[in-house]
């Protein structure tokens, strides 16, 4: 009798380890010791050129207003920069982004679609377009969404996460051109890679933050720097 139940025992463990060998490549693909990295990469301002299409379609609708050039941009928000010049100028920069087909029309920055596409064929790399949609919603998400399959393709939709709080998205690395990004968890689980941006290139990192200039750069190094 002691025999068998311990034929049996063996034969579960083996059966278990099995199964979790079989999960444990599933999560981290063809080469499941090695680490696996999850990157978020932002869009406005990353991938897409909101900067550059923002101004296009301000200095459409508003031609008789002043504007700021692309050289002259400074701080995150748009808006406020645009209410420092007149008071209305702010929500006219708002009405911009909140209009239909502003999110869609945005043409790709140089280099992005094709960096993306090439992460997410690297072994052991997930990555994500992690994106915050605007509050007025009647148009934003739908078109972050169709910006994706544009660009990337009908099968990048499984790799979208919209959220208003980045900060509870966990992840090795977030790629995002707003400086300081604020949420609920004070210590997000990802690096910030500073992507530059216009409105961001007189900004000072602190001393352990790293910044990508283009799509140009290294980034494959930066990704790099965590699989040793």
């Amino acid at each position: 009798m002691l025999p068998s139940i311990v034929r049996l025992l063996g034969r579960e463990r083996t059966l278990l380890y099995d199964q979790l060998k079989i999960i444990s490549a599933k999560m981290s693909g063809s080469s499941y010791l090695g680490k696996r990295l999850r990157v978020l990469v932002d869009m406005d301002g990353v991938i897409a050129d909101f900067e550059g299409g923002f101004l296009k379609k301000f200095r459409a609708k508003y031609p008789e207003e002043p504007f700021v050039t692309l050289e002259d941009r400074r701080g995150f928000w748009v808006s406020s920069q645009y209410g420092l010049m007149k008071s209305d100028l702010s929500e006219k920069a708002i009405s911009i982004w909140e209009s239909k087909d502003f999110f869609i029309d945005l043409e790709p920055l140089p280099g992005g679609v094709e960096a993306v596409k090439e992460m997410a064929k690297m072994e052991n790399i997930d990555v994500f377009i992690c994106t915050s949609p605007i509050k007025h919603y009647a148009h934003c998400p739908y078109e972050k969404y169709a910006w994706v399959e544009k660009h990337l393709g009908h099968d990048f939709l499984e790799q979208i996460i919209l959220t208003r709080d980045k900060t509870v998205v966990s992840g090795d690395f977030l790629i995002d051109d707003k400086p300081d990004i604020d949420g609920v968890e004070p210590n997000p689980a990802w690096e910030h890679i500073l992507f530059t941006a216009c409105h961001n290139k007189h900004h000072l990192l602190d001393p352990n933050q790293r910044r990508l200039l283009s799509w140009s750069d290294d980034w494959r190094a930066i990704l790099e720097s965590k699989m040793q």
